[in-house]
């Protein structure tokens, strides 16, 4: 979460799954929080089991903001 490589994606049954997205830095000032194609799935890379408890300051988004490819892969966890 400091430096904004990393987001957390709320899978529909309420669990969360870290990401890492490559070659992109989160906003963390202003409206917009995402600054980057989240449609682009060679860009995530799924790290760690699924977890109930997320950081404060961490970046989530939905997993129907995700594709499709990505969505398939955190609901294996």
């Amino acid at each position: 979460m400091k430096h904004g490589k990393y987001i957390y994606i709320q899978r529909n049954d309420g669990w969360f799954v870290k990401a890492r997205v490559l070659n992109i830095r989160l906003k963390k000032k202003g409206k917009e929080k995402i600054s980057y194609d989240i449609t682009d799935p060679t860009r995530y890379i799924i790290i760690g089991p699924k977890t109930k408890r997320v950081p404060f300051n961490a970046q989530i988004l939905k997993e129907d903001d995700i594709p499709e490819e990505v969505r398939r892969e955190i609901n294996k966890l």
